[in-house]
Order: C-alpha cells, then structure tokens, then sequence
C-alpha cells in the first residue's frame, strides 16, 4: 500500500490570490496609497504640462527670469543650440532627472502600491493574478538606474551654477528670495541624490570587510557618511520633489511678471 502523504512529501499548493482590494483591515489602509497617487500624478501632470506650455514660448517669460533659470530647464540647452520652435528645452532635459526618480528604489515602492495596485497595502488583495518576473517591462526598465543616477550627479553641477549665477543679480553681488528657492532646491536635491541605494552601493556595497584592507578604510568612511542620508530616503525624496516643483513654479512667476524676485542682500 502506498504511504500517506506527510506534510514533507505533498506537494506545495500556493493559496488562491485573493480578489481585488479583499481584506479584513479594517483601518484606513486606502488614504496612503490615495494621496501618494494624487501627489505622484498631480506632479507628473504639472512637469509635463509645463514642458509642452513652454515650446515656442520665449525663455524671459516661462522658465528665465534674469538671472533665475527653472531648473525643469537647467542647463539651458534652449540657449546652447538653436532648437526648432515646437520643441521646449525641458522636454530634452526632464528626461533624465524623471528617470532617476521613476527607477528609484523608494519611488518604486510609492507607485507600485498607489499606482499599480501591486500590492495597495499589507494583507489588501491586489489586481495581479500572477509573478511576471523582472523580464519584460516596466520592470527591465529598472536596471537602468545606476546610470541615471550619474547623469543626477551631472545635473546638480549645472543647478548649483544656476545658484551661483543667482547670487549676481544684474551683475552685483546678492541674495534675492530666488537665490534662496534655487538654493535649497539644489540642497534638497544633492541630499536625495546622496541619499540614493545606488550610490551608496557603489561607493561600498562591494566590499565583504570594510577594515581589512587599509585601502578600504575610506571607503567605509564614504559608505557611512551616504548611510546617514540613505536612512532618510523617503524624507528627501519627497522634500525635493516639492522642492524642484516650488522652484520651477516661483521662477515663472517671476518670469510671468506676477511675483517679483524681492531682494534681500
């Protein structure tokens, strides 16, 4: 006679996925998603809108006030080659720093829950019916964020020179409010970038002992100075996303004539 099944040898029967937003929560476990979904789309809404509002607009009334440059528009390519009328400079540049973000290992989880669903909250039922893998996209797009975070660590060059050109209004040294938004904008954004899981990999990720060999003490030096700034990652990822959104906003206001860039030094 056959032995009976132990629970060693029958085979592994995974549970019915559950159905769509089945659970037996009973908290709010729906507001988080919510608002990071109004808060992601509402961004990526108003960034592309102001990159298409800007083709064929000039520069001094959009995205350059003075010397204020948006940094949706940093580095000012608009200014470096001559581009056809239908095509706004942040459309070139967006790109880039959109990328960083959208294969971003924090941002991946904001919009894989509130956006796709996938899964919405802990013990909520998800619309997904199967594990597709990391072979087809968007998730193969995910590699690819090692290299936009260095083309991060290039643009920051290009928004703290912004910065510097601000603190020459009309070629006098000073500090207008501008000087300021610029400012922290780039702050916020160099804070974010070192907070980054892939720069911090990348200086220190590698290595098995960080002490063993005297070449590699810097190197864990380097790994724990990123480390204090990785432990706030979803800090920074949200403060500089308001941070670079005020700053595109408060330069076309000024640039539109409706706010004025008050000085201060």
């Amino acid at each position: 006679m056959p032995e009976p099944a132990t629970a060693e040898s029958a085979p592994f029967t995974p549970p019915a996925p559950s159905p769509w937003f089945a659970t037996g929560r009973t908290d709010a476990w729906w507001a988080g998603p919510l608002v990071t979904a109004a808060v992601l789309l509402g961004f990526i809404t108003y960034a592309t809108w102001r990159g298409i509002s800007a083709a064929g607009v000039p520069a001094s009334t959009s995205y350059l006030a003075g010397e204020l440059l948006s940094p949706f528009f940093s580095p000012n390519v608009g200014e470096w080659f001559k581009l056809p009328f239908w095509l706004s400079p942040a459309l070139i540049i967006l790109p880039f720093p959109g990328g960083f973000r959208f294969t971003c290992y924090y941002y991946r989880k904001a919009y894989y829950r509130s956006i796709w669903q996938d899964p919405p909250a802990c013990g909520v039922g998800e619309p997904r019916k199967h594990y597709w893998g990391e072979r087809f996209g968007p998730l193969l797009f995910q590699n690819l964020h090692r290299y936009f975070l260095y083309a991060a660590i290039l643009f920051l060059v290009f928004l703290w020179h912004d910065v510097w050109l601000a603190l020459w209004p009309q070629g006098k040294f000073g500090i207008t409010v501008g000087t300021i938004v610029l400012g922290l904008n780039s702050a916020l954004l160099t804070f974010y970038t070192l907070s980054c899981h892939s720069l911090r990999h990348l200086v220190g990720g590698k290595l098995d002992c960080f002490s063993c060999p005297a070449a590699n003490v810097g190197r864990y030096k380097a790994w724990s100075f990123l480390t204090r700034f990785n432990e706030h990652h979803m800090f920074w990822a949200w403060t500089s996303l308001f941070g670079v959104a005020f700053a595109d906003f408060y330069v076309w206001m000024v640039a539109s004539g409706v706010w004025k860039n008050v000085p201060l030094i």
